[in-house]
């Protein structure tokens, strides 16, 4: 290494003496210093980074002396500048070559980063400008900073903006970015990373790696990264792919794509430790490299007159005479050599002119004019070079990114990005994917709505419907045979209630089961509101009148309890929903709320996953405004089982108000709705099973509430319709008349009867005073006499003399006088009792006048109860005397 770096030293001290001395015939032009920054040793890791460059240097010197004026009139004299690559090193050495002499005019060159950066700041200060063709860090795109400094190297910041663009075209918005560790694809990564964000591209990971590169790539791999940047040196990627192999980062799921900003070639298949050549061949097979493009693709002459293939045939040869190594940068310094010459035989053309031919003799420009003269110059320069059109903006040289993509065993171009108009071209007949297509930078999330079936809401809405016509059958049937149905039934604004409540529930299943996806937000808040309020109104509806009539029965039944106003009831229960569902309206209205479910496989893609997600309506609190709705209901329904559960064996003539039927039809009730209730919350994940369940629960609670209730009523009525076959107009008026003769007469026999009654208690009451003073008086000694007193005797005389004064206390609880006080009781305490089981009133007044003495206006019209300790109740119809 030691030898190879003194041959390398003292060749190009050889090229120095003979581009400074040259020909005799050099010497006739004019000398134009300049100084060239390079590194004469090798680089870090042994590398020499200006191998190759001086051939294509000196090619380009010998193109510019076969040039005519003013180009032919100069000779170019560039000064060797060793910068060891050390900041320090390279402004110390620059101080004392300005301090030497003599007057340089131009900075050439420039290849390590951190020295190029430097000696660009202070430039302005030393009135130089500087070409180079290696500084491509995007940190040197700040022209306050770095003003003097032009490149004929494309910006890394180019390289970038074309991988951006790649990212748009095939909408990739989450990649993982791998950097080796190196001063300039560190900067190259940053200025990755801003232009990402602003396209609003996700780096999931950015990895530094330094030595261990598989580890880097299983972070990537543990964070499903598919699209994956690689900013790596050209002898780097080998081992990269190595890597990717071993951890099968590579196929159909996964983009590579190699961003280093460099000109070279692939260069795979090397010796890796770990993996063969096939292995890291199969791995890049299909990545994509990001490069600039080193050579012209036009065979135009350029301004030194040969096209790209002849200067690279001429370069080629040149390498061979002098033994050095192939330089990636050598078409970029051929081109940087002919803006240098070029901006300076300008500016010493205007000088000269300027001199000679200026109004004032003795004319010097200074050299702050001469600066600003160069620095224009070298602004406007434009010219085809071998690289291109070589021309500058705000110091960078726009270009072409080449996007090549490696195939099998070599890379193909894809692909073409201009940083000049920000155009990306791609050749979609050359590009190919392992897949179908590009690869998905994730695993893609397909949303998938969930809702209720068109067949399964043809059939709940079908039923509903059935439903619905049945309720209104009944009603019209009511309706029209209103006076059959008083007959065989118990009161008909119960049974319209009734139905009534079925109507409502069952439309809160059509209402409830439309799909939300063809409706506005407004529109399925308003269906949740519907759904919400038939529902419950029907349901408190059908429940209540259930409630009252099971009420009603037991009551009947029961002597300890009196019968109370129960219609009420359902007065209160509608009050009460309609307060909570107003509050719940107001406060918190219903709205469209979306569930999402599970993430589910797609069997037929395994970068595929479902995300299945339904609409229902909800609200902020919805489990305290649930739980409002059900807890007024709760106990209620406790209470309807307890009545319907001691009313089950009670017996009537009349099919509604069967104990059984009313029992069965309340435990229908309740446990539809337990069930119903319950089965909302469990299936609250599944709006779709919801829907059908609840629907279910709903029509068949309905269902058995007509069939237990109005079936056998209808079925009686129509069998017996002939019977019950309601008379004409003036036939009800006569009867109407009949029965009011009749009740008047009746209530005159019941009055005087009273009267009578009254006047035998009256007698009776005194009858008992007299005897209690009697007993006070007796004495003692009489009282075994009158024990001795024969009990046939004491009878005959008490029947003869009913007014005969009692002789001793024993008489009184005789067995005649008990019988006689009960036959004068009886009536007394029929008269107290008969207002409880639904009599006349207590008041003898209004005893007998009205027909309410007789018709009752409750459940049961015709009927007079009566319930036997066996729990049978009989029922015996007053009827009308002939």
């Amino acid at each position: 290494m030691v030898n190879g770096g003194r041959s390398e030293l003292l060749l190009l001290l050889l090229l120095v003496c003979r581009l400074t001395v040259g020909p005799v015939l050099a010497q006739v032009r004019h000398p134009l210093p300049v100084l060239w920054m390079m590194p004469v040793s090798s680089g870090q890791g042994g590398v020499n980074l200006t191998a190759g460059l001086g051939a294509a240097v000196t090619l380009a010197l010998q193109d510019l002396k076969k040039q005519p004026p003013p180009l032919g009139n100069y000779d170019l004299q560039l000064q060797l500048l060793d910068s060891q690559c050390d900041p320090a090193k390279s402004l110390k050495a620059l101080f004392d070559a300005m301090w030497a002499g003599p007057k340089y005019l131009m900075v050439f060159g420039g290849v390590c980063p951190g020295v190029t950066s430097l000696i660009a700041r202070s430039l302005p200060a030393l009135n130089l400008v500087q070409v180079s063709f290696a500084a491509a860090s995007p940190s040197l795109a700040n022209r306050k900073w770095y003003g003097n400094l032009f490149s004929t190297m494309p910006s890394d910041r180019a390289v970038n903006q074309a991988t951006v663009k790649l990212l748009q075209r095939h909408h990739w918005t989450r990649v993982g970015i791998v950097t080796q560790e190196t001063t300039r694809l560190s900067q190259m990564k940053k200025d990755l990373m801003r232009q990402l964000l602003k396209v609003e591209v996700q780096p999931v990971s950015t990895e530094t790696v330094s030595e261990d590169v598989c580890s880097s790539l299983k972070r990537l791999k543990d964070l499903d990264v598919r699209i994956i940047i690689a900013q790596f040196e050209e002898d780097s990627v080998s081992e990269v792919f190595c890597c990717a192999y071993r951890l099968n980062l590579f196929g159909s799921r996964y983009q590579w794509m190699v961003v280093d900003g460099g000109t070279g070639g692939w260069r795979l298949g090397g010796h890796v430790s770990g993996c063969t050549t096939t292995s890291v061949l199969t791995a890049a097979d299909g990545s994509i490299r990001l490069q600039i493009r080193p050579l012209s693709n036009t065979n135009t002459p350029g301004v030194s007159g040969r096209t790209a293939q002849n200067y690279q045939d001429a370069y080629l040869q040149q390498l061979i005479q002098e033994g050095a190594p192939l330089s990636a940068l050598h078409a970029f310094a051929y081109d940087t050599v002919w803006v240098a010459a070029s901006a300076l035989a300008q500016v010493m053309e205007a000088v000269k002119h300027r001199e000679k031919y200026s109004a004032k003799r003795n004319v010097t420009v200074s050299e702050d004019e001469v600066q600003k003269m160069l620095l224009e110059a070298v602004k406007k320069t434009q010219f085809e070079g071998v690289t291109g059109p070589v021309f500058f903006r705000n110091g960078e040289r726009p270009t072409s990114i080449e996007l090549i993509q490696f195939q099998g065993s070599s890379g193909v171009l894809v692909g073409e990005f201009s940083s000049e108009t920000q155009q990306l071209r791609l050749r979609n007949h050359l590009l190919k994917f392992k897949g179908g297509g590009p690869a998905r930078d994730q695993t893609l999330v397909r949303p998938q709505r969930r809702h209720v079936k068109l067949l399964q809401y043809s059939i709940v809405s079908s039923a509903a419907a059935v439903t619905i016509i049945i309720a209104l059958m009944l009603l019209c049937f009511i309706i029209f045979h209103r006076k059959h149905w008083l007959l065989r039934s118990g009161s008909v604004s119960q049974d319209q209630l009734l139905l009534l409540g079925v109507l409502l529930s069952s439309s809160s299943v059509l209402v409830s089961g439309v799909d939300g996806a063809s409706v506005s937000d407004g529109t399925f808040e308003i269906l949740c509101s519907a759904g919400v309020w038939t529902l419950c109104v029907g349901h408190t509806v059908s429940f209540t009148v259930l409630l009252i009539r099971t009420w009603t029965l037991y009551s009947l039944c029961t002597v300890k309890l009196k019968r109370s106003r129960s219609s009420r009831l359902l007065l209160w229960m509608l009050l009460m929903d309609v307060l909570v569902l107003t509050s719940w309206q107001i406060l918190d209205p219903l709205r469209r709320v979306v569930l999402q479910h599970h993430v589910e496989m797609d069997p037929s893609d395994q970068d595929v996953l479902v995300q299945p997600f339904s609409e229902h309506c909800g609200c902020s609190h919805m489990e305290l405004w649930l739980t409002a709705v059900y807890g007024y209901r709760g106990p209620l329904l406790g209470l309807g089982c307890f009545l319907a559960w001691n009313i089950r064996s009670v017996q009537t003539d009349h099919p509604a108000v069967s104990g059984q039927r009313l029992a069965l039809s309340m435990f229908a009730v309740t446990v539809f709705s337990g069930s119903g209730v319950l089965g909302s919350l469990l299936t609250s994940h599944n709006p779709p099973l919801q829907f059908c369940l609840s629907s279910v629960l709903i029509l068949c609670c309905n269902i058995c509430i007509l069939i237990g209730l109005f079936g056998p009523t209808i079925l009686h009525v129509r069998l017996n319709s002939s019977k019950l076959q309601p008379p004409c107009e003036l036939q009800v008026e006569a009867a109407e008349e009949e029965d009011e003769e009749q009740l008047s007469r009746l209530n005159r026999q019941l009055k005087s009867r009273t009267s009578q009654l009254d006047a035998e208690i009256e007698t009776i009451t005194m009858q008992l005073s007299s005897e209690s003073e009697i007993l006070h008086h007796v004495p003692r000694s009489d009282h075994a006499e009158l024990r001795s007193v024969s009990w046939n005797n004491e009878a005959r005389a008490d029947d003869r003399n009913p007014e005969k004064k009692l002789s001793s206390p024993e008489d009184v609880n005789a067995p005649e006088l008990v019988q006689r006080r009960l036959s004068v009781q009886l009536p007394i305490l029929h008269h107290s009792y008969l207002p409880v089981i639904g009599g006349v009133p207590s008041s003898s007044s209004s005893l007998f006048g009205s027909r309410e003495a007789f018709v009752h206006h409750d459940a049961i019209v015709t009927t007079i109860t009566s319930c036997p300790p066996g729990g049978h109740v009989t029922a015996e119809p007053i009827r009308r005397q002939q």
